[in-house]
């Protein structure tokens, strides 16, 4: 018998409208940040970058495919690493379902990682993903934007092992790197867009901040169980080919 509480159905559509309230707030509060995000001022990119892709070498302005809107996942894959983690790894699949409805909206999709393009390429045939992945390792561009830290010049500042949640430790071991290696790199979301010839950043996030790009949280957000994690932060996450068959 379950310990939670139970009620009948009438006290139950009771509850679930008061908490409806809550939730149209909450979409309202959605809608305004939507706005605010819209009109944040942009910064115009003067710098020249340069991409490794699958075509050849790529200027960031040529990443856009001819569309006005670009999404960059900074996909956590620097050059130590001999594959992506399970996190990175299911944005990826989210992003990578999404390509045609993006597209149909004037947005190109695309993951950079500062990684040598071979290495991308293999892991994206092993994920089977139609996304576009680009390698940033001939320019500063993940640097300049905080995505990567310097492969030289000094050493990351770090916290102790002993500070940092679990996963850390897992996903460093699911990429092939230690944990400094591993920290190298960052989750980010970079956007920009194309007026005129002129690339324009106008909105950037990071760490939590790119849950939007999870898909499984807002579900899972919704279930009785909810995200079940406690202390296990993400630790339940495998890439896509590693689940047990359920």
């Amino acid at each position: 018998m379950t310990d939670h509480k139970v009620i009948n159905r009438e006290e139950w559509q009771a509850a679930r409208d008061e908490l409806l309230k809550r939730e149209k707030e909450h979409t309202r509060m959605g809608d305004e940040l939507a706005r605010q995000r819209r009109e944040l001022p942009w910064v115009a990119i003067e710098k020249e970058y340069r991409f490794d892709t699958d075509d050849g070498t790529r200027t960031l302005a040529e990443l856009f495919a001819g569309r006005a809107q670009l999404l960059v996942y900074h996909f956590m894959y620097g050059p130590s690493y001999q594959a992506g983690d399970p996190v990175n790894s299911s944005i990826a699949d989210t992003l990578d379902a999404l390509v045609p409805h993006l597209q149909a909206r004037d947005v190109t999709p695309v993951l950079v990682s500062q990684a040598p393009l071979e290495k991308l390429q293999a892991y994206k045939r092993r994920m089977g993903w139609r996304l576009a992945w680009v390698s940033a390792a001939p320019t500063d561009f993940n640097l300049d934007v905080g995505a990567s830290t310097p492969a030289q010049g000094g050493q990351a500042i770090v916290p102790p092992q002993a500070g940092l949640p679990p996963i850390v430790a897992q996903n460093a071991a699911a990429t092939g790197t230690d944990v400094l290696g591993y920290l190298s790199e960052a989750p980010a979301v970079s956007v920009f867009t194309l007026q005129d010839g002129v690339v324009y950043q106008t909105y950037a996030t990071t760490w939590r901040g790119v849950e939007f790009l999870m898909g499984y949280y807002p579900i899972l957000d919704r279930m009785p169980k909810g995200r079940d994690e406690g202390d296990g932060w993400q630790l339940w996450l495998r890439r896509h080919d590693e689940y047990d068959n359920r």
